[in-house]
């Protein structure tokens, strides 16, 4: 389980004021626009309207980071970034297309009305998830398999560490040392979209 989320790495959001800083734009969009997307989709959005909603909000994003950064005192970016998410997915829900109540309905605008707090933790907690997909896809990719797997049968699926051994034909040792270094990269990773509070 990831700890409760830091804010966003400092140093990326200032390399966002520069919109020609691909790297710092992949970076931030591999993370949010996934988490962006998703919970459009889960406020009654269609697919289409939700990959609308995060170009909208990468555009806003572009468009003013430089008078959020500039604040004397921002408020937390994830904060900032849900305000303008949750404003661009009202406007996309409150679209009248043919006189009706909007594209995503009663569920989508009733969910939209709920307390910015229930908003706040839905997108923490999916920025958690987020991050620890990326994670997760990188380490995956970067270690042999067998430790691949130690981790995820012992640490996703709960498999007892001898059981794990037996059925990967590895020691109890080499187990426990092939969880402990994919926990440990995984943590690494996941720092790199994060600063302590």
């Amino acid at each position: 389980m990831l700890p409760s989320p830091p804010e966003t790495r400092a140093s990326l959001i200032v390399r966002l004021r520069d919109v020609a800083d691909v790297a710092a734009w992949d970076e931030f969009m591999t993370i949010y626009g996934p988490l962006v997307y998703r919970l459009a989709i889960r406020q009654g959005l269609q697919a289409v309207d939700a990959e609308d909603v995060v170009q909208q909000v990468f555009i806003a994003v572009a468009q003013s980071v430089h008078q959020w950064l500039d604040r004397p005192q921002p408020n937390r970016f994830r904060s900032w970034l849900l305000t303008i998410a949750r404003n661009i997915a009202i406007k996309t829900l409150t679209r009248r297309p043919h006189g009706g109540v909007g594209l995503g309905g009663e569920r989508g605008w009733n969910d939209l009305a709920a307390p910015d707090g229930d908003w706040s933790s839905q997108f923490d907690f999916e920025y958690r998830q987020e991050v620890y997909r990326w994670a997760a896809e990188q380490v995956q990719n970067t270690v042999a398999s067998n430790t691949w797997k130690a981790f995820q049968l012992t640490h996703i699926e709960g498999v007892s560490i001898a059981a794990a051994a037996e059925r990967l034909g590895m020691s109890i040792g080499n187990v426990y040392i092939a969880r402990s270094r994919v926990v440990n990269r995984l943590r690494e990773l996941a720092k790199q979209f994060e600063v302590s509070q």
